[in-house]
């Protein structure tokens, strides 16, 4: 999206304090679909989980678009990608969440644990899940750059306009982040 056409559709999403602009945002969510599904689905890796999380995601910005962002807001989109990053929080938040008492209770039951150590390679694995483990294994602000430069084909300034950095700062970030993904790659993969 070109930067006339964009600092316009920002100006105009929100139009007063309760109401929203439905062209504007119509079109906003039209520019910005892609994007936030493709990052959902890096995180989360299934379509229907994906789908509903970016569903979930657009539905929080009508919500918050009147009561929280004014109209000189410097960045729409990367407002969406920091409800984005919330949205899949809470999400991780409530899958992972397990009472405290479980593993107890599976010791009380005779669990002993895993019986064999399972091997993280496979030989006929699939390269994207490859990629995914390498990338879970990478520190967050290494991950993000990655994602954001590969996983959604963002160029140095996107990058840097979506993480809130310098664009100095994400081609450094980057090449660490390559290097540590190379090293990391035989003790992910096997």
């Amino acid at each position: 999206m070109n930067t006339a056409r964009q600092s316009k559709q920002e100006r105009n999403l929100a139009t007063g304090q309760d109401a929203v602009d439905v062209q504007a945002f119509q079109r906003f969510y039209e520019d910005n679909l892609h994007l936030i599904y493709r990052y959902v689905y890096s995180k989360v890796g299934n379509r229907e989980e994906a789908e509903d999380l970016t569903s979930q995601i657009f539905m929080k910005a009508v919500r918050l678009l009147s009561s929280e962002r004014g109209t000189g807001s410097p960045s729409w989109q990367r407002w969406l990608f920091q409800v984005a990053r919330t949205t899949l929080a809470d999400y991780w938040r409530s899958h992972y969440r397990f009472p405290l008492d479980s593993l107890e209770e599976l010791l009380d039951a005779g669990w002993q644990g895993p019986s064999e150590e399972v091997s993280l390679s496979c030989p006929d694995e699939r390269p994207a899940e490859r990629v995914q483990r390498i990338l879970q294994a990478l520190p967050a602000h290494y991950r993000e750059v990655l994602i954001c430069r590969f996983l959604l084909n963002l160029s140095i300034k996107e990058t840097a306009l979506r993480l809130g950095l310098s664009e100095a700062n994400v081609k450094v970030l980057q090449f660490r982040a390559l290097k540590r993904a190379a090293e990391l790659e035989s003790v992910v993969t096997g």
